[in-house]
């Protein structure tokens, strides 16, 4: 997830996608990987991680949590970081 890009005004979700595909020759942005495992599978693994470590680094932020609840999980429910 991107806590602050977007709300601070810094780069849209497509820009960090953009960007991380041509700065790091990846196929997938990491926001775009995001929407199509799905945003409910990434918060359920970050919370296992966050159990099983005890690392605040993997609590989910307040967004993601805000997506699952409404059901917007990303390709499976065609809304999510993108709207499909």
């Amino acid at each position: 997830m991107y806590p602050n890009y977007e709300k601070n005004g810094d780069a849209s979700a497509k820009d960090i996608d953009v960007a991380m595909k041509l700065g790091a020759g990846i196929p997938m942005g990491p926001l775009e990987l995001a929407d199509f495992t799905g945003l409910d599978t990434k918060q359920a693994i970050l919370n296992v991680m966050l159990q099983t470590t005890g690392d605040p680094v993997f609590k989910p932020i307040p967004l993601l949590d805000k997506m699952v609840k409404e059901g917007k999980y990303g390709r499976k429910t065609g809304e999510g970081i993108y709207n499909y």
